[in-house]
């Protein structure tokens, strides 16, 4: 070790394995010189929020400690960067300046990055580089799974756990009696980046400080660390199926849709469900069929063919990777998954600049999907038949639910045929398979409204109206209620029309209302009727009604 000095570069410090090496002895005495462009890199990094820079720092005041107990001599050298050099990173210009101040002082340079040990070497310093190290403890992540696992939980002060089984069908069983220490999860969290950076196949998705995401290969690697999370968690899921559309067994009738009609498409269902397993079948299957397919996904972890593109964020934003799909122009582009509301307007965007359209949404059922879109105005009602027009719903890795969406206007279900002047633009939801009305979406008093119909079906035309009966005293009404800023719409249906109804919030007696010809009945917010409904909905209260003993007012 030529003259007991060595300079650090920024890898070694991150990693924090000098500080280990002088406990254990290895430079205990001697002179450690960090240049001062490691420290401004890693300053950088810890303003970014990003977790390695947390580390660096960390790894610098361990190394000031045994300094300050004399085991040390720490010294800070050099002029710090500028702004730009620091961007630039990246492209060696900051390691260029730490083997610089290795050569002025002769001292030997350590570092854990091979390509900065390959150039020292080149340059005639004498390099030390610290290989990585685990405790015996830790095994790789691989040697968590098996054929059967499709994710794993390591938890600190905690066993490892497993989910296995398929989509709809897995057990959580612990792997062991070991219990986790956080210096075995840090470790393998490190080796986890380690590798995420030297791996052409993979990559860091997120690193934001306290959490990172990583792609490595086919496992998607969740990290949180205090203070994101209350104790360190490493979440690691994969594939364990890579299926093709047959699989799934679709009906010719559904199959002749997703290949020449459906181009608005939305992929439902629970987390585990397998919906992202269905997107990339899906995704290969119009690649197959002479398309240009592209993904958007964060993290791409999407198991698809060589021949279909996966982008990421640009800069953060999905909205710039956007305008250059555009530029590439796709047939088809999957985005794994819509979470937000700049998800949703992405979707939407490129779906109106006339791509057809995949996307992956978190939702308990079809009209639970649909809703989301819908939500605070994501999407127009006017327009989300022309940008979803069938919703696949997945559950226990199969499709269990197809709905298809239409705009009509009409009367919706349950108005009266003498209130013509109440038809409105209705967006159906109808079940695919069997062609069955079940939901229509329409505005009504300034706010949109989902109602289910329940399997009705437009009578056809010269066919002899049917009569419903009325309702009696003391039966249980179904009702709906909805409000605006100037008035509460309760919903009873056109059984119920011009009679008194008895509201209840969770089986207490709320107030009496009347319905009029089309079976509803509008309350102003501002009376004491009004308030009372209003502050029931806000606290999620249960709303039930039963006709009035003299309910009848005929």
């Amino acid at each position: 070790m030529t003259n007991n000095v060595i300079v650090l570069d920024t890898s070694v410090v991150i990693d924090g394995w000098v500080s280990h090496q002088v406990e254990s002895g290895d430079y205990r005495g001697f002179r450690i010189v960090v240049p001062n462009v490691v420290l401004a890199e890693i300053e950088h990094m810890a303003n970014q929020k990003r977790d390695v820079g947390k580390l660096g720092l960390n790894e610098l005041e361990r190394l000031r400690s045994l300094a300050d107990n004399g085991i040390i001599v720490l010294e800070f050298t050099g002029e710090r960067p500028s702004i730009a050099q620091v961007h630039d990173a990246d492209r060696g210009e900051l390691d260029a300046l730490v083997r610089d101040t290795a050569s002025k002082l002769g001292a030997t340079l350590v570092t854990s990055d091979s390509v900065q040990a390959a150039a020292g070497r080149i340059m005639g310093l004498e390099v030390t580089v610290i290989a990585k190290k685990r405790p015996d403890s830790i095994v790789t992540l691989e040697e968590f799974f098996d054929e059967r696992t499709m994710s794993v939980h390591l938890v600190e002060n905690n066993p490892p756990r497993a989910k296995r089984g398929e989509p709809g069908d897995w057990e959580l069983v612990d792997l062991s009696d070991h219990v986790l220490a956080f210096e075995e999860l840090d470790q393998l969290a490190n080796t986890i980046l380690e590798r995420a950076r030297q791996d052409r196949a993979s990559f860091i998705e997120i690193e934001e400080f306290g959490a990172t995401v990583v792609q490595l290969r086919n496992y998607r690697i969740a990290i949180a660390r205090p203070p994101f999370s209350d104790k360190m968690e490493i979440s690691a899921i994969r594939p364990i199926t890579k299926l093709d559309i047959d699989y799934y067994g679709l009906s010719p009738k559904l199959m002749n849709r997703l290949e020449s009609r459906a181009e608005g498409i939305l992929i439902s269902g629970s987390p585990g469900s397998g919906k992202s397993t269905f997107a990339a079948a899906l995704a290969e299957f119009y690649s197959k069929k002479g398309n240009v397919v592209k993904t958007l996904e964060q993290p791409r972890d999407l198991q698809v063919t060589d021949d279909i593109v996966q982008y990421a964020p640009l800069d953060r934003s999905m909205e710039k990777t956007a305008d250059i799909l555009l530029l590439v122009r796709p047939d088809y582009v999957v985005y794994d998954e819509l979470r937000k509301n700049s998800d949703f307007q992405v979707y939407s965007d490129l779906r109106s600049a006339g791509v057809g359209m995949v996307g992956v949404v978190h939702a308990g059922s079809a009209i639970d999907a649909i809703q989301r879109l819908i939500l605070g105005g994501r999407v127009e009602l006017g327009q989300l038949p022309s940008t979803v027009d069938t919703v696949l719903h997945i559950e226990a890795g199969r499709v269990a639910k197809v709905a298809a969406l239409s705009l009509k206007v009409k009367l919706p279900t349950g108005m009266s045929s003498s209130q013509r002047d109440l038809a409105r633009p209705v967006i159906e939801v109808r079940d695919f398979e069997r062609g069955v009305l079940e939901y229509e979406i329409f505005t009504f008093g300034g706010e949109k409204v989902v109602v289910p119909v329940h399997g009705e079906t437009r009578p056809v035309m010269g066919e002899r109206r049917e009569t419903f009966e009325r309702g009696t005293p003391g039966e249980s009404v179904p009702i709906s209620v909805s409000y605006s800023h100037k008035k509460v719409t309760v919903y009873a249906g056109k059984k119920y029309v011009k009679m008194r109804l008895d509201i209840f919030a969770n089986d207490q007696y709320l107030l009496t209302t009347v319905t009029g010809r089309n079976g509803e009945a509008s309350i102003r917010i501002k009376t004491r009727q009004g308030s009372a409904l209003v502050d029931a909905l806000e606290e999620n209260a249960t709303l039930t009604a039963k006709v009035a003993q003299s309910g009848d007012i005929d």
